[in-house]
């Protein structure tokens, strides 16, 4: 219930001061927000963007200039397919397979399909950098997404295979307002994050969390197993 109300307060702050920006309302998602380009900018001055040569990205609206910056910079993007629903529940976008001129519609998720090539995890590249999107986040890295816990399965996934570890950087774009000063709960599965971008600065977060190993199977019920056909196969 913690979480939820931060939730809460910050889509409701989004959307009164005009801050969040197409889909509207910011409520129940990842919300768009104002600068979003300016976040994207600002994360692609660090190393772990210039060393990155393939990124996991999350498919939603605010990081969708991210998808775009790394298309244009020859990297492969990875989106999950919506709550991985598939046998082969990644996409997998290589800059040298789309036209140039179609790099900005190849990443949205209303046209992925039609230029992506779906992959089972096992076909994945190693990736080197992983952003997600957040609801909020702290300096220290807590972050807190939109409450589905599926930007944690993918990335306990890709880990149990080794196409991330414990050195990958995670990285998060969001706006000023949506860094928080308050005390949030980071859970085993909870993925922290070492990088949270906003218009106006980069924070180092020096993490003190760990990153998960790998999927907690014990705090997954029955029914969410067989609803993600990749979790079905890999069940101990």
């Amino acid at each position: 219930m913690r979480k939820q109300r931060l939730r809460e307060r910050i889509w409701d702050h989004l959307e009164a001061e005009g801050i969040a920006r197409f889909p509207f309302p910011p409520h129940d998602r990842i919300p768009n927000f104002d600068g979003a380009d300016d976040a994207a900018d600002r994360l692609a001055e660090t190393r772990a963007w210039r060393d990155a040569a393939a990124i996991k990205a999350n498919p939603d609206a605010p990081q969708l200039p991210v998808r775009r910056r790394a298309l244009r910079e020859g990297k492969t993007v990875y989106m999950a397919v919506p709550r991985l629903r598939d046998e082969e529940p990644f996409y997998e976008l290589d800059p040298e397979e789309i036209p140039t001129d179609e790099y900005d519609s190849a990443p949205t998720i209303s046209h992925v399909e039609s230029y992506a090539r779906q992959v089972p995890p096992e076909d994945v590249e190693p990736i080197d950098l992983v952003v997600s999107g957040s609801v909020a986040v702290t300096e220290g890295g807590a972050r807190v997404g939109k409450g589905e816990g599926y930007s944690d399965l993918e990335y306990a996934v890709l880990r149990e295979l080794g196409l991330v570890d414990a050195e990958t950087p995670i990285a998060t774009t969001v706006h000023d307002s949506q860094v928080v000063d308050e005390e949030i709960r980071v859970e085993a599965h909870d993925v922290p994050m070492d990088l949270v971008v906003t218009p106006t600065e980069t924070i180092r977060t020096e993490t003190e969390y760990e990153k998960p190993e790998g999927v907690f199977w014990d705090q997954l019920s029955e029914e969410r197993i067989a609803e993600i056909p990749t979790l079905e196969r890999r069940r101990p």
